[in-house]
């Protein structure tokens, strides 16, 4: 039902049930807002969206008010405006005053609102809350000074991750943020997935940096520099410097990595070819012996490390095949390192990546052997964006280089490892040709394309038909357990617990609007049908690799290289 109401003196259209501040900014009129997170029920904690409505003697905040067909609201008057700079006045007088060299310089929400409040100056001095750094997280940062009590890391945490790994602690002015029984982060049920520092509006949160680790190794002439880098972080680094993405785009940046000083250059894409074939190999085996157990995909390392803390049970079902980050380290650490006569400790290999959960799992005793790591550093997107950035190279004046041997390609179904539901896709494409000689409908993965926290298909190989099921964003979990519960049997099972997948990654570029995701996953699905190479089984590299390359190393033939194995974790509650 549509009304009207009115609005600085001008009449808009509202619609019954919904707030003040969804019909001014669906009208065009922007409110200000630091608590709000679209999607979640509003709060109006922060206040800073308050506006003035005739008849009523107190400002209303407009995130949480309800529109009525009587309401005159006006948004920016005297009163209004010198409110919203008061909260803002009163944040900032506890707020530490390192603007110059804060992580989230020039891109701070607290930093924008002052500049737009026109505060010039601080009228009031509060007691400065005393520096906390808990950096015990191999990927998260948590500086306690900076935290302004908005409530939106402990919402996606316990509303979105349902980890409910941190909450507000005490009462009063000593009330904070933190995990259970205000220990350090790395004693909590944290899984690194950093969604919480993806919605975090000052650098309260922050990823833990791996620059200067970087740099000092790249000034090591003793040490050879290796560095892979993930399909998405192409895209993300073109967004993040502001550049457009070209088709080559790759390409350029192959060269730009070895101007600031890497050796050798590898697409992470070749370890997710080789993923998707070793586990259509394994759904195939599966079928053929009619063994109905579940395959649960256990790339997503934020996912492992809540099965591993939550469901136990489901751990005897997890793929024991690496990651795509970890096969590439992998072969770095094998078969590169042999080939160039080196010793695997003297390659210092990085990884450039959209996930915070992955520095987390480069540290995995899993991911090591004899005690030296297929990843040595791990690096988000903005990261890379200021290594590029403090080696002064003009990213619009490069030329385009071949990434290196034997990781110097892959197929676009390792671009969908990505997003949710892509691996799934990926390896029932790859399994159906190998078993069929050619590829499936793509319309036969619509469901799984499809949006939604919890989805399913049937998929038919000869005769048999079996159930797979994706579960994008923990919330979905409980769908899929309910489903299990109630006799579904499903072939292979997919979980990514950032929504939407590696594309809402915490190491990505701050992404503000679902359309912005959705703009990210169809990027991906138009390269996947633009390509040549659709499938790894036809990538010359993965072709290469195990007629030749496999057979050559018997460490890698072994099969023990590219797997690893799981342990159950005790947190506190």
């Amino acid at each position: 039902m549509l009304f009207t109401i009115q609005v600085n003196n001008k009449k808009i259209s509202a619609e019954k049930g919904e707030t003040i501040l969804s019909a001014l900014n669906r009208n065009g009129i922007i409110i200000p807002t630091l608590c709000r997170m679209k999607d979640f029920t509003p709060t109006g904690a922060c206040r800073i969206c308050v506006v003035e409505i005739e008849g009523r003697e107190r400002l209303v905040p407009a995130c949480s008010q309800p529109v009525e067909e009587w309401m005159v609201i006006h948004t920016h008057t005297p009163r209004v405006i010198k409110a919203r700079k008061t909260i803002v006045e009163l944040l900032l007088s506890k707020h530490p005053d390192d603007c110059l060299y804060c992580d989230r310089n020039l891109n701070c929400e607290l930093q924008r609102l002052a500049e737009e409040l026109n505060i010039r100056e601080r009228r009031i001095r509060g007691r400065k809350v005393k520096l906390r750094l808990d950096q015990s997280s191999p990927a998260i940062v948590r500086e306690l000074s900076k935290c302004i009590l908005c409530g939106r890391c402990v919402r996606v945490c316990e509303e979105v991750i349902t980890t409910s790994s941190v909450d507000f602690i005490k009462r009063g002015q000593q009330t904070h943020v933190g995990p259970a029984m205000d220990r350090d982060l790395n004693f909590s049920s944290c899984i690194n997935c950093g969604q919480c520092l993806q919605v975090c509006p000052t650098s309260a949160l922050h990823e833990k940096h791996s620059i200067s680790e970087v740099q000092e190794y790249l000034n090591n002439h003793q040490a050879v520099k290796a560095i892979q880098y993930s399909n998405l972080v192409v895209s993300g680094l073109a967004e993040e410097l502001g550049v457009k993405a070209t088709r080559n785009f790759d390409k350029t940046l192959n060269g730009v990595l070895r101007k600031i000083g890497f050796d050798y250059v590898f697409s992470t894409g070749f370890g997710a070819d080789i993923l998707i074939k070793e586990m259509s190999d394994q759904i195939i085996s599966r079928v053929e012996n009619n063994n109905i157990e579940p395959l649960i995909i256990s790339a997503c390392p934020a996912w492992v490390k809540y099965v591993e803390q939550f469901l136990p049970s489901f751990m005897p079902f997890l793929s024991r095949l690496k990651p795509p980050q970890q096969i590439a380290g992998a072969l770095i650490k094998t078969y590169v390192a042999e080939k160039l006569n080196v010793k695997s400790e003297k390659i210092f290999s990085v990884s450039a990546t959209p996930c915070s959960a992955m520095k987390f799992e480069a540290r995995r005793e899993g991911m090591m052997r004899k005690g030296i790591s297929d990843v040595d550093s791990v690096l988000t997107v903005r990261e890379l964006a200021r290594l590029i950035r403090l080696y002064g190279v003009d990213i619009s004046n490069q030329e385009e280089e071949p990434a290196d041997a034997p990781m110097d390609f892959r197929s676009s179904s390792a671009l969908l490892s990505e997003i949710s539901g892509g691996i799934t896709e990926a390896v029932l494409r790859e399994a159906y040709f190998m078993k069929n000689g050619k590829e499936p409908d793509k319309q036969l993965f619509k469901k799984i394309r499809s949006g939604g926290a919890f989805r399913e298909m049937s998929f038919s190989f000869g005769e048999k038909e079996f159930k797979v099921a994706v579960v994008d964003g923990l919330t979905g979990l409980e769908k899929l357990k309910s489903a299990m519960a109630a006799g579904t049997k499903y072939i292979l099972i997919e979980v990514m617990v950032c929504p939407g997948g590696c594309i809402h990654g915490a190491g990505m570029t701050f992404c503000r609007s679902r359309e912005d995701l959705k703009g990210r996953a169809k990027v991906i699905y138009q390269t996947d049908d633009s390509e040549a190479i659709s499938l790894a089984a036809k990538s010359p590299a993965i072709l290469n690799f195990y007629d030749k390359i496999v057979r050559e190393n018997k460490e890698i033939q072994s099969g023990s290289v590219f797997n690893t194995h799981f342990s159950k974790r005790d947190v506190l509650l």
